[in-house]
């Protein structure tokens, strides 16, 4: 991957310095490796900024994703970028080395969160990952762009506004449902079950798939055998990335007539990050309120 990343870069950073499309229309160009950390950057930005993100196909499994040129031009022409880190997005961490920009400005969710690669990658389903972000926007906006540091203050607070109705979903799921047994697939829901304090089961079987190894017959016979019993009261899959194993399970709980409920790793067209977890939370209430047997 970096072998052909230095190859994209020599045949297109240099162009790329003079077909910066952001600074021609004098907005901050601004990059985001994933489309809800583009979403967010938007929001606050407003009309000053010009936001390219990277990972923003519904259909695509984000862990199969490909530089391409497009991709090289954006980062090099870039004046804020901002990814996820943990060894979520390494390509972007390439591809900042290989296309250095004087005073650009670079944000990564996970050094906000104080998270490292090991740990549960999927950071924007921690409720309070997202303000961390927003904030460091605003103020990355604000060095860059003083003379509007009012605006981004002002679009911050309505933002924050705009996230409180995410909290108050998650406390009122928790209040209801708080220990309830649950299990995924893969943890990318992870952070958003420990904020509702359910009680996550199968976590050998998630971990074995977040790190690209392939579950223990034990494991995998395990989690048949739980969602048969119904040890648990809802199933959380990744719709995007789905093998035939993943599937095997979704379709033993749907037999077992236990809810199961899909989510994503980018966010869907049209919705913005707030309603896209807000979607998912209203999702997740009626699958834990729905009969498990």
């Amino acid at each position: 991957m970096k072998r052909a990343i230095g190859a994209l870069v020599a045949l297109f950073v240099a162009w790329a310095a003079f077909t910066d499309q952001g600074a021609a229309e004098g907005k901050i160009p601004v990059v985001a490796a994933e489309n809800f950390y583009g979403d967010v950057a938007q929001q606050i930005g407003g009309d000053r900024v010009s936001v390219a993100s990277i990972l923003k196909n519904p259909d695509q499994d984000p862990h199969l994703f490909e530089t391409a040129p497009s991709v090289v031009r954006a980062v090099a022409g870039a004046q804020l970028v901002i990814y996820n880190g943990a060894d979520y997005d390494p390509w972007m961490e390439r591809l900042l080395e290989v296309t250095p920009k004087p005073g650009r400005a670079v944000i990564v969710a996970a050094d906000l969160m104080h998270r490292k690669t090991g740990d549960n990658p999927h950071l924007w389903y921690d409720p309070s990952a997202m303000p961390a972000v927003a904030k460091a926007l605003s103020a990355a906006l604000s060095a860059v762009d003083a003379a509007h540091a009012d605006d981004y203050a002002t679009r911050l607070r309505s933002l924050l506004a705009a996230l409180q109705p995410l909290n108050d979903k998650i406390a009122e799921i928790r209040a209801k449902y708080a220990g309830t047994a649950v299990a995924a697939t893969e943890p990318v829901f992870g952070y958003m079950a420990a904020a509702l304090h359910l009680t996550m089961l199968e976590r050998h079987f998630q971990l074995a798939v977040m790190n690209n190894t392939e579950p223990s017959t034990r494991d995998f016979a395990a989690f048949e055998d739980d969602l048969k019993s119904h040890k648990m009261r809802v199933l959380f899959y990744n719709k995007q990335a789905s093998d035939q194993i993943v599937q095997h399970l979704v379709d033993v709980a749907r037999a077992a007539n236990i809810p199961v409920v899909g989510v994503t790793e980018t966010c869907p067209p049209g919705l913005s990050y707030q309603d896209w977890m807000l979607s998912e939370l209203n999702e997740t209430e009626t699958a834990l309120s729905g009969p498990s047997s």
